[in-house]
C-alpha cells in the first residue's frame, strides 16, 4: 500500500507500507478518499516538532479526511460497506475522567491521527479508524466536503465555546486561513452581522471580504487595530485569535472591549507567549483556549447538509497523493493565494 511520509524537514517521500485490517470489533476500514494539508501538519513539515510532540521519522502525517468504508468489525453498528464518512481525527479512551465528564477532546489516553506517539497520520491509501470516529454523510456531500467537516467543526465548536450570541455581537477574526474562515462561517450561520477580519496576505484579505466580513485588512499593511477602534468605539465582544502569532494576540487585547473574550485558537511555532498584564487585568479580559473541537463533527456536517455553510469556496488546491509533497510545500509558502489544499487520494 502507498503512503507519503515524512523523511526529515522539509522532506516528504511515497513509500510502502503494510496494508491496515480489521483486528478489532469496532474496527473500520476505510479507503481515504480526500485529506486536507492543516497548519499543524505543517508544522511537523517544516519543523519537525509542535511543542513537546517531536517526529521520528519516518512518518505520515495527515489527520482531516473523508474516506469510503471497505470493511467493519463485528461489532460496528453506525457504518457499513460503501458508506462514505467524515472522520474525526480524535480517538478517545471514554474511560476517564475527562470522557466521563463530556471532554473527550482532553481525554487523558487521547491518540490523534497525525500526532507523533500517538497514531500514524492518514496520506496513505487506506487506515483503519475506531467506529466512534465515523460519521456517514448523505449521497450528496462529496469526499472533498466531508474531509473540511474536521476543520470546520474547530470554527462550530469555537463559536459555541465563546458563549457570546453572535447576533447582534461586534466579533473579530484574527488570521484567515482555513480555521479562521471556519469560525467566520460559522459565526455567520449563527446569524453574526458584524465582523472584523486581519490577515497578512491580501489574497486572504480580499477572501474575507468575499465570504462576508464587515471590514477585513492587511495587518501589515495598515493601522487595523485604529481603524477597527475608529470604526468600533466600544470595541469587540469577542475575538478570535487564529494564527497564533504575538502581534495578533496583542492586537486581540487591544480591540476587546472591558470583559470582553479571547479565543485563543491558533498554534504558535514558539513555546511561549505573552500578554500585558496591566492590559487584561484593567480590562478584566477573559482568555479561553480552545482544544480542537467537542461534540461538534455532527453539527459541522449539518450545517454542510442543511445548506447553511458552502465549504466549497475554502478548497483551492487539488493535489494527487503522488503530489503531496508540492501541496505541503504550497501550504507552507502561503503561495499562489491558498486557503485550502486537498490531497484527492482517491476518486
Amino acid at each position: 500500500m502507498k503512503s507519503m511520509v515524512l523523511t526529515d524537514i522539509l522532506g516528504m517521500e511515497m513509500c510502502d507500507i503494510d496494508e491496515p485490517h480489521v483486528a478489532n470489533a469496532h474496527d473500520v476500514l476505510l479507503q481515504v478518499g480526500t485529506v486536507g494539508v492543516c497548519g499543524s501538519d505543517i508544522h511537523y513539515y517544516k519543523s519537525g516538532r509542535i511543542g513537546s510532540q517531536v517526529v521520528s521519522y519516518p512518518y505520515a502525517v495527515g489527520h482531516e479526511f473523508s474516506g469510503i468504508v471497505l470493511e467493519v468489525g463485528s461489532a460496528v453498528t453506525r457504518v457499513a460497506p460503501g458508506d462514505r464518512v467524515a472522520v474525526d481525527p480524535a480517538m478517545p479512551c471514554r474511560q476517564c475522567d475527562q470522557c466521563l465528564i463530556g471532554r473527550e477532546h482532553t481525554c487523558r489516553q487521547l491518540r490523534f491521527l497525525g500526532c507523533p506517539g500517538q497514531a500514524e497520520g492518514c496520506l496513505s491509501e487506506r487506515i483503519v479508524m475506531p467506529e466512534g470516529s465515523c460519521f456517514r454523510v448523505s449521497d450528496s456531500t462529496t469526499l472533498e466536503q466531508a474531509a473540511i467537516v474536521e476543520p470546520l467543526s474547530i470554527g462550530v465548536y469555537a463559536v459555541a465555546l465563546s458563549g457570546i450570541p453572535m447576533q447582534g455581537a461586534k466579533i473579530g477574526i484574527l488570521g484567515f486561513g482555513p480555521i479562521g474562515m471556519s469560525v467566520m462561517l460559522s459565526a455567520l450561520a449563527e446569524g453574526a452581522e458584524t465582523i472584523y477580519v486581519t490577515d497578512k496576505i491580501d489574497g486572504r484579505v480580499d477572501k474575507a471580504r468575499d465570504v462576508g466580513a464587515t471590514w477585513a485588512g492587511n495587518r501589515s499593511k495598515e493601522d487595523a487595530v485604529g481603524e477597527i477602534s475608529d470604526a468600533e468605539p466600544g470595541l469587540l465582544d469577542v475575538v478570535f485569535e487564529c494564527c497564533g502569532k504575538q502581534d495578533a494576540l496583542d492586537d486581540a487585547i487591544a480591540l476587546l472591549k472591558p470583559g470582553g473574550k479571547l479565543m485563543f485558537i491558533g498554534i504558535p511555532e514558539e513555546d511561549r507567549v505573552s500578554f500585558s498584564c496591566d492590559a487584561i487585568r484593567r480590562k478584566e479580559i477573559n482568555i479561553q483556549n480552545v482544544r480542537r473541537q467537542n461534540e461538534c463533527v455532527q453539527p459541522a456536517i449539518d450545517l454542510i447538509e442543511q445548506g447553511r455553510i458552502d465549504v466549497d469556496q475554502m478548497i483551492t488546491h487539488r493535489y494527487p497523493l503522488s503530489e503531496s509533497k508540492a501541496a505541503f510545500d504550497l501550504v507552507s509558502g502561503y503561495e499562489d493565494n491558498v486557503m485550502k489544499a486537498v490531497v484527492n487520494v482517491s476518486a
